[in-house]
């Protein structure tokens, strides 16, 4: 199946959504392309409808209000497509379980959002250790615990969240290892000022797990884990210093059944870097990012970007920069007149940039620092679809590679089922801090396909009896 529209919107999180709503309301012809089962992305992702009864939370709450207005507006969506190209001529292409599907639009907006970023230790890749954003799916999607004893470690608010959630579902959390230190998480008290909503939930998080009497052990990161039967993990935590490098200190000892780690979020960049579009490396905003302008125009002509994946910033500040983002799309497309864009424009400008402000504390917490990288151990896989370690990067570094790809082309560190979205910030990291500076190391090429495709689905039946087999060779 091929159609084409006026504006095609890859990824129906609050910034797509919210895009593909503002620019359907101006008249425009809007395809919304997501693989998730229905619109929310991560923050407001629905639950099955087995739970339909259970207590509403306020991100489903939101969640719900956002699928309603999709459901009663013109936005053509579709859910369950797997996207995994796009050509410069602005040609998506994309595989539902029907088959391949392809449309072409004349101005296309990606809202791919982020993805969850883990630095490696010894163990990292043990059955039992998930991410921080896993857990939360988790528990949000599925009403699951991610084990009945629960250690949860990294940095950033959804330390918290997921803590409280554990609690909440009846869980068991041996600590909260966090890499930040508490003088940290005050200094950015005063962004919660203008949410006063969020600075509840925050403290209710924190008044559940001093409730149950968690141990919260500030500065710390977990320094290896290990199997220690079939259902246990034995995970080893330490100090680190405002760096977040290891130092010498009392390490503790944690048995438990489950792991939820991770070390904040980085931009989901796979269209932008496929298309070759300009990025700018900003470790506090989520990494390598794609250069925008103020009406979140790339460098791309008709390739529009919007979300966490233009930097991290939290779900209130992507809707409300999506909404901006269909605007200046149907602007752009002769819908709306200058006049009309700068009127409905100018408040939603003002209210994004107090949302930014919260976002920002935020991802300030989860940004990477030097020490993590250099704590890395040696024998940590950093690829798991390849299993390359540390040392295997160290030593293509010391053999000559200078940069992302040719660390990809020497040791296949990013050639795996996830191309580099799992490995890829690390290993740039870790080229970076050998070589000086981060855009010298540069990032992963885009490749297709994005995700792993089965061959089958995207070629035509063949009948094999229809085959013109050439004729026998002379003996």
């Amino acid at each position: 199946m091929s159609g084409t529209c006026d504006v095609l919107v890859i990824g129906a999180g609050p910034a797509g959504t919210e895009a593909a709503l503002s620019a359907a309301s101006c008249g425009l012809r809007v395809v919304l392309v997501d693989e998730a089962p229905s619109a929310g992305g991560q923050v407001y992702r629905a639950p099955p409808s087995t739970f339909a009864g259970s207590p509403a939370t306020p991100e489903g709450r939101a969640g719900d209000t956002l699928r309603r207005r999709l459901a009663e507006s013109t936005v053509d969506a579709y859910f369950g497509h797997v996207v995994w190209s796009v050509s410069p001529d602005l040609r998506v292409d994309a595989l539902s379980k029907d088959g391949p599907v392809s449309w072409s639009g004349r101005k296309i907006i990606v809202a791919t959002g982020a993805q969850e970023r883990v630095v490696p230790f010894p163990g990292w890749t043990l059955p039992g250790i998930v991410g921080l954003a896993g857990a939360t799916i988790l528990l949000k999607s599925q009403r699951m615990l991610p084990g009945r004893r629960t250690l949860v470690a990294g940095q950033g608010p959804l330390l918290l969240a997921v803590a409280a959630g554990v609690l909440k579902a009846g869980g068991t959390v041996a600590g909260v290892v966090d890499l930040a230190s508490r003088g940290e998480w005050l200094a950015r008290s005063p962004a919660f000022l203008t949410r006063p909503d969020l600075a509840a939930r925050g403290a209710g998080w924190l008044a559940r797990l001093y409730s149950a009497r968690v141990p919260v052990f500030y500065r710390h990161a977990i320094r290896r884990a290990a199997k220690r039967d079939e259902n246990e993990i034995e995970v080893t935590i330490g100090p680190v210093d405002q760096s977040g490098c290891s130092i010498a200190g009392k390490e503790r000892t944690f048995v438990v059944d489950a792991v939820a780690v991770g070390n904040g979020l980085v931009a989901s960049t796979d269209v932008t870097r496929l298309l070759r579009a300009d990025h700018a490396f900003d470790e506090a905003r989520g990494g390598w990012i794609p250069r925008i302008d103020a009406d979140f125009r790339t460098s791309i002509a008709g390739l529009y970007t919007v979300g966490d994946g233009t930097g991290i910033a939290g779900a209130a500040a992507a809707a409300l920069n999506g909404h901006l983002a269909g605007l200046a799309v149907a602007r752009d497309l002769g819908a709306l007149t200058s006049e009309a864009y700068e009127s409905q424009s100018a408040p939603l400008r003002q209210r994004a940039k107090q949302a930014l402000a919260i976002g920002s504390a935020m991802a300030g917490l989860m940004a990477l620092r030097p020490g993590q990288i250099q704590s890395i151990a040696e024998d940590a896989v950093v690829c798991r679809c390849e299993d390359v370690t540390r040392r295997d990067i160290d030593a293509a570094f010391a053999d000559g590679a200078r940069s992302a790809n040719q660390l990809k082309a020497w040791t296949r560190c990013g050639m795996g089922p996830c191309q580099g979205r799992i490995c890829g910030d690390i290993a740039s990291a870790l080229l970076a801090q050998a070589t000086g500076q981060h855009p010298r190391s540069g990032m992963f090429t885009g490749r297709t396909p994005f995700r792993p495709l089965p061959l089958a689905q995207l070629l035509e039946p063949v009948d094999y009896s229809e085959l013109k087999l050439p004729p026998p060779a002379p003996l």
